[in-house]
């Protein structure tokens, strides 16, 4: 998998974009990371400039992340990373945190579906499915009519299509259909982890009701509304993201973690 690195700092969080993404969704936050962290921005398998995965399975792909975290964040047995989820790139997140108990130590959602909203899953449709795609998402007119169209769901000056230009199609079709096999929430309840969700203000609807079904799966969890921001917060909103996956990722949001629970308890 290829990672772009944002900072030289030895702390590391380890990024994962949402759909029709690649790694430079991160990319506005670089200016805002702190000097002892560095933010690794992965291209998901078959996205940007990784390759296809082995597998078209959402258990391999998360695997392949796994394999990723260790051989790029240069892990030390002592510190724990924070893993980063754009989207539905919070899915494969919360699936590499299953995989890596232990070694990860705090989990940042941002704009995070938790399940799949019907619009989406017209995409998916054996019959209309790729015609619906490719007339919304592969065709130029398509994207400029959905993003005029979504205009409530982010800033003026931000683009919710823009990353299909270059995306491979095929493999964003493929993301699709496997995010919509995805069981309910509960399946993530065991993860005991801290846990912070930010959200855009304009979002969509489904992201608002998500952050709710979360916050019922972990009490722990802290959800963050970002004043102004739409669905790209990762655009809209880069300096208070990035203080929200800095500013407790020394150990600070653990701790506070920890306390909460023994209070609970």
């Amino acid at each position: 998998m290829y990672v772009e690195r944002y900072g030289r700092g030895e702390a590391h969080s380890f990024a994962l974009h949402g759909w029709g993404g690649s790694h430079r969704d991160f990319a506005p936050l670089a200016a805002h990371v702190p000097a002892r962290f560095s933010l690794l921005s992965a291209d998901l398998p078959g996205t940007g400039c990784s390759p296809a995965p082995r597998e078209w399975s959402l258990g391999s792909i998360a695997e392949e992340i796994c394999e990723a975290v260790e051989a790029f964040a240069e892990l030390d047995s002592r510190r724990k990373i924070t893993l980063v989820g754009s989207c539905s790139g919070a899915i494969l997140a919360l699936l590499v945190a299953e995989r890596m108990e232990g070694r990860v130590g705090r989990l940042v959602l941002v704009d995070p579906f938790a399940y799949m909203p019907r619009y989406f899953r017209l995409f998916t449709n054996r019959s209309i499915g790729r015609r619906a795609y490719d007339a919304t998402f592969a065709n130029p007119f398509g994207r400029w009519i959905t993003n005029q169209a979504l205009r409530g769901r982010r800033t003026p000056d931000s683009d919710l299509t823009a990353s299909f230009v270059e995306t491979n199609h095929e493999a964003a079709r493929r993301y699709l259909a496997l995010f919509s096999e995805l069981e309910g929430v509960e399946r993530f309840e065991r993860l005991r982890l801290p846990v912070d969700i930010a959200y855009g203000e304009r979002t969509f609807g489904a992201v608002r009701k998500s952050v709710e079904m979360w916050r019922g799966v972990w009490p722990q969890a802290h959800a963050r509304r970002l004043e102004g921001a739409g669905h790209l917060p990762l655009q809209e909103a880069a300096r208070k993201l990035c203080e929200i996956i800095f500013d407790s990722a020394d150990g600070g949001a653990e701790v506070a973690y920890q306390a909460e629970r023994e209070a609970r308890v």
